[in-house]
């Protein structure tokens, strides 16, 4: 990813994407940058504004081509190689991302999870075996893995995903409820739920102020 390119556009680039894989579905091969905006609800100067941070893939008066755009997004964010992903927590959140199958039409392939719960040692979700905590320097030694998804109580996450970075893990999908600081070299991406159910909640109260 090129430096220097806000966080903000970083955001929008997966909604761009989710939108051009639904033209295609629809059949749609060439798109402007207008008929994207009415589409997506964001301005065609912000459109283009986010694209041309990446080189702009568009020509006055003819479009967007929607493949070669979807395409190029999926390459910029790196969509185009498989991501090899474990599940630190088989609880009810872990269990449900594990049967999300779309991710893996994504290229986010999740190929274990760990637990320490022994009645889960040994069983299978989705074909994807669980193993125990005690397991996992072993695995991490023998496997490649991209990312870690932390699904665990907050009282454990950190000590949980310093023991990650230890074993060589560089980014970490957390979903426990802290923020995690495991050093400027390890990706975080802090995931809280119950944030976006308060935003619901606030703009329910705003809307029902203004009726």
């Amino acid at each position: 990813m090129e430096k220097g390119i806000s966080q903000a556009v970083i955001r929008r680039m997966p909604r761009y994407y989710r939108y051009l894989g639904e033209l295609l579905e629809n059949g749609v091969e060439r798109i402007s940058s207008n008929d994207l905006s009415n589409l997506m609800k964001v301005t065609a100067s912000q459109i283009r504004q986010d694209l041309n941070n990446f080189g702009g893939f568009g020509q006055q008066g003819y479009g967007y081509n929607v493949k070669f755009l979807y395409d190029e997004i999926g390459k910029i964010m790196g969509l185009n190689c498989r991501h090899d992903i474990i599940v630190i927590g088989a609880g009810n959140l872990g269990l449900a991302l594990t049967n999300y199958a779309k991710f893996e039409k994504l290229g986010f392939v999740i190929t274990a999870l760990f637990d320490i719960n022994p009645k889960l040692k040994g069983t299978k979700v989705r074909g994807i075996p669980v193993y125990m905590m005690d397991e996992l320097e072993k695995y991490c030694k023998n496997h490649s893995i991209d990312i870690a998804a932390l699904t665990i109580p907050k009282d454990s996450a950190t000590e949980v995903a310093q023991k990650l970075v230890d074993l060589g893990i560089r980014a970490i999908w957390n979903f426990a409820h802290v923020d995690l600081d495991v050093g400027e070299d390890v990706i975080v991406e802090n995931v809280h739920l119950s944030d976006s159910l308060m935003q619901l909640s606030y703009n329910i109260v705003k809307n029902t102020a203004n009726e």
